[in-house]
């Protein structure tokens, strides 16, 4: 007997390991677009229970520790008081259901409903569906206040289009983020640490920095040699950013951002343009990232250069969502 093709075999066994992939993902898309569905529906069901039997407001906490009770009993878990009150909001934040996108879960939804603010709910969910986020990575985006530090930097115009759009990577400036977050470093806010000890700890939890650096960021290498002149220079960070098609090299310093850090990154750029771009690259960005800057110097350090060099901030720790928001609150109330 003719012993088995070992290529058509692997074929086969392709096409039907293939064929399970499709149908079980196909499966969880399914459950999950009814299970949003079942809780946009129960959202609805509620609000037109209050409606209808014109409920008072004191009888709606009564309401929903009843359903949560009675539903528990009949339907097991899932249907506790607060995922009752957030399929509620879910129904009264996205009204149509053909508003609701089943690329995102429940869990998704969940996350996003905690947003008070509905300009900046409407942000997360609109990045949650451009950049794919997981659940894990909306809730940092949520916590670091990315949609605060994004707004601060525009008007009022700008936070508007931030909650309609999200934030498209168009230009250079679109990448900054000031301040960046970088509270996953594990690095303790007062105690000294070394510029290279950032540097490592950067390296250490890249997945993490790449989703606080945004969109498109592809890490290329840690101190890039860049022999000039008889010389070795190195800078800490080198990336290559898809969107924008350029290379971005990042300089950190530990304490404020001095003048001849500017001049530094200037040189690099410099470098880079001419030694290691390829013909259809776009110009390079340089970011120096220091824990602080001084408004005037870096205004004048930066005056009369052309190349694409931004100053930023890092901070170690979460920021607060307060102090944001009443930043926030004033440049919508100074541009109303």
């Amino acid at each position: 007997m003719a012993s088995m093709p070992a290529a058509d075999y692997e074929t086969l066994v392709g096409r039907i390991d293939n064929l399970w992939s499709t149908a079980r993902n196909r499966a969880v898309e399914a459950v999950n677009t009814e299970l949003l569905d079942a809780n946009w529906k129960t959202g609805q069901y509620i609000v037109e229970f209050e409606q209808q039997g014109k409920i008072r407001a004191e009888y709606g906490t009564q309401l929903i520790n009843r359903l949560a009770k009675d539903l528990t009993a009949r339907r097991g878990k899932g249907f506790s008081r607060s995922n009752l009150i957030y399929m509620r909001k879910f129904y009264l934040c996205f009204p149509k259901s053909v508003t609701v996108s089943h690329l995102l879960t429940w869990s998704h939804y969940y996350e996003l409903l905690k947003c008070e603010d509905e300009m900046e709910m409407q942000f997360y969910y609109k990045e949650a569906l451009n950049q794919k986020w997981k659940v894990r990575e909306l809730r940092r985006q949520i916590k670091s206040s990315l949609f605060h530090r994004l707004a601060l930097s525009t008007d009022k115009a700008g936070v508007l289009a931030l909650a309609r759009q999200g934030h498209p990577i168009l230009t250079a400036d679109d990448i900054i983020h000031d301040p960046y977050v970088l509270e996953f470093t594990g690095l303790p806010q007062k105690k000294r640490y070394k510029e290279n000890d950032l540097e490592k700890a950067l390296k250490d939890n890249m997945e993490k920095f790449l989703l606080e650096l945004g969109r498109g960021f592809a890490f290329i290498g840690r101190q890039y040699v860049m022999p000039i002149g008889g010389r070795q220079f190195k800078v800490d960070l080198v990336f290559y950013h898809a969107i924008l098609k350029c290379y971005v090299l990042i300089d950190l310093k530990r304490n404020e951002i001095s003048h001849g850090d500017i001049g530094q990154m200037n040189l690099y750029l410099n470098y880079f343009k001419n030694e290691v771009c390829m013909p259809d690259d776009n110009p390079p960005i340089g970011i120096v990232l220091g824990a602080k800057r001084d408004e005037v110097l870096m205004e004048y350090a930066l005056e009369g250069i052309t190349n694409q060099l931004f100053v930023a901030r890092y901070q170690l720790y979460l920021p607060r969502k307060e102090e944001l928001q009443a930043q926030l609150d004033k440049v919508l109330n100074d541009n109303a």
